[in-house]
């Protein structure tokens, strides 16, 4: 990947428990693998650390 597509990438917070979702990292342990964009994460999945969904999360810089 060049830097131009690794910078494209973006991070999201969970605003209940601060868990953030790095699109760059993924999480391989749950099948989710890295570079995977946060539309593509399925509606289904929920937090690692605090069990809510995809809603509660928002997108932030890093």
């Amino acid at each position: 990947m060049t830097s131009d597509a690794v910078s494209a990438f973006k991070s999201w917070l969970c605003v209940v428990c601060g868990f953030v979702y790095h699109e760059a990292d993924g999480i391989p342990d749950e099948g989710i693998p890295a570079g995977t964009r946060w539309e593509d994460v399925p509606t289904s999945w929920v937090c690692t650390e605090c069990g809510v969904g995809k809603q509660d999360f928002e997108m932030t810089e890093v």
